[in-house]
Parts: structure tokens; sequence; C-alpha cells
């Protein structure tokens, strides 16, 4: 039996990310049972013979149930494809939620999904935060990203399917070792979900709860477009408001880049991220170099606000003054 809390997704207006295989189908028809009104959105990436036959399900699923679904065809990727996939599908999710105003993203990661981030960041090199990678609930600048399937394996959700007699497709490219992940689901995460899943479900809880404690260190006085300004209550707690920063930016930090922000007061990132730490606060924001009008580089000067954030406020047109938080 699958019980999912939901009570936070009524009233709201809500987009699913659907892909018609076993997890989206299976939170699909979760959400009609728990009385939850969405609509739909999916990519047809057009990589394999059941793609247009995926997009057509999609589509009278929605018809039958009185949903909108949303789709779109993806270009060809040529390299990096999970990367490039994966950027096109939240552009496009991104862009729905500002033209029809959705309060909500909701995504059906499952406990295999999370187990396998975890390996495949483990064998990089990662902390707390980067480990746990997918949370239940992240706040984005104009929506929430909701993921109410992490508690719930792959296996639970393909008997709640068949137990129901509810359509679904497999997608064949999961067995294709090529990409990484399916490599960590073959050779590691699933078996060990079979193996082990409550111990593993027990400990992805606890590790969110130390994560808490962990990230209590900072908070996030001020975002606007990709500006955001960090107050560190501890000053250890610097390298770990930038990597979490970033990473919503959808930038993930080296080690060697988290050892030059603990010793560097002010960094260019990657040729494309600056990161500046005045006393308590730490301001993070894309790197631009361009031309200011003196006027405006004056009042940034007069308010102390970091030179190499000044062309992103420029650009952007961002009120300087709205900086000041004494």
């Amino acid at each position: 039996m699958l019980t999912l809390d939901l009570s936070h997704l009524k009233g709201k207006k809500n987009l699913l990310a659907f892909s018609a295989g076993v997890d989206s189908s299976a939170l699909f028809f979760l959400l009609l049972e728990n009385h939850i009104k969405f609509d739909i959105a999916i990519v047809n990436y057009g990589t394999r013979e059941a793609s247009d036959e995926e997009e057509m399900h999609a589509k009278a699923l929605a018809k039958e149930h009185k949903l909108y679904c949303h789709s779109i065809k993806a270009p060809a990727f040529h390299s990096h494809f999970e990367k490039q996939a994966r950027d096109f599908r939240y552009e496009f999710f991104e862009s729905l939620i500002t033209i029809e105003g959705y309060d909500t993203l909701i995504t059906a990661h499952q406990l295999n999904d999370q187990l396998e981030w975890l390996l495949m960041r483990l064998s990089k090199g990662a902390g707390l935060s980067e480990l746990l990678g997918l949370e239940p609930v992240t706040k984005k600048r104009h929506y929430a990203l909701i993921r109410p399937l992490l508690a719930y394996s792959k296996q639970e959700l393909l008997r709640y399917l068949q137990t129901k007699g509810y359509p679904y497709f497999i997608d064949e490219s999961n067995t294709d070792e090529n990409y990484e992940r399916n490599k960590f689901r073959k050779h590691f995460s699933d078996a060990l979900i079979n193996e082990y899943k409550e111990g593993i479900k027990r400990s992805m809880e606890y590790l969110r709860k130390d994560k808490e404690v962990l990230e209590s260190g900072f908070e996030t006085l001020y975002n606007n477009k990709l500006l955001h300004i960090v107050k560190l209550h501890t000053p250890s707690a610097k390298v770990k408001a930038a990597d979490i920063t970033l990473k919503k930016l959808g930038y993930l930090l080296s080690a060697k880049q988290r050892q030059e922000i603990e010793k560097e007061p002010s960094l260019v990132i990657g040729g494309a991220w600056s990161t500046v730490q005045q006393d308590d606060l730490l301001f993070v924001a894309p790197y631009l170099t361009t031309d200011m009008p003196k006027k405006f580089k004056e009042l940034c000067r007069v308010l102390n606000v970091p030179g190499k954030i000044r062309p992103y406020l420029f650009k952007e047109h961002i009120d300087p003054s709205e900086l000041v938080f004494n």
C-alpha cells in the first residue's frame, strides 16, 4: 500500500513531469486517487521506436482524465546526451511554469534514484549536501519542486501498477550501460535496494536530518534572477553555502574549487561565476565584464557593493540599494 501525504498540493496549480514509464505512471495514478488536480508535460526525445507511442499515450491519458498534456519534441543531441536532455527538459518545464503560472513541478524520483545519485556522487568525492541531491521539497524562485515518491522503491511502484492494472511503458534505454546512471543501477543500487531497502530508507531519513543541521550555518537573505546573497552564521559555513548556492544555479564545484573558496575572499569560478565574501555576507552571481555609467559605479561604491557583482546588477537592472541589509 502506497501512502502519500499530498495535502500541500491541494489548491495549487500543479504540473507533473511525465514520461509514461513506471515511476511517473505510478505517480500519475496516485495523484488521481488522492484527488489532486494537475496537468502533465512530456518530452519526446525521438531516440527509441516507442517515443512517439509514449507521447500519444500521454495525450490520450490526459484527455481521458480531463487534464492538459504539454508536449515537445527535443532536438537531436550528439554528445553528452544525459546532460543536454536534462537541461532541455527542465527548460521546457520552467517555461511552462512561467507561461501557465504553475505553482509546483512534481517529479517521480524514487528511492532507487536517491541511492543511484548518492553512489555516483560518492564515487567522485562529495560532502553530505551533494550526496543527498534529491529533496522531498525544493523551493525555487517561482515554484516548488516536489518529489513525493522518495520513500518508495521502483519495485513497489511497479507492483502498485500491476496490482491496479494501470498502463505503463518500459524504457529499454535504462539498461544501456553507456549511461553512467544505468551502470550504477545495474551493478550496485538495484541489488542494494532489493536486499536492504528498509535500512537504506531509514538512512536517507537520518542523513536528511543531519543535512538540515549542517545547513543551519547560513541562510539566503536575497535572490534576484541569478544573484544570491547568503548570510553566514559561522565563518566555517562559507564553502558549504557557496557549494549549495551554486548547485541551485546549476554549477557543481570541484574539490579544488572548494579549497579555493575556503582560502580566497573573492573568486571567479570556472570563468562563469563570481563569489565574494564581505564580512558575514557571501555574494554569488554570474561573472560579467561590461562598461557601466559613472553614476552607477559611484552608487555601488557608496553602498559597498562588491566590484565583481556590479556588472551583473547593471545588466539585469537590479537596484543596488536593494542589497543593503543593515
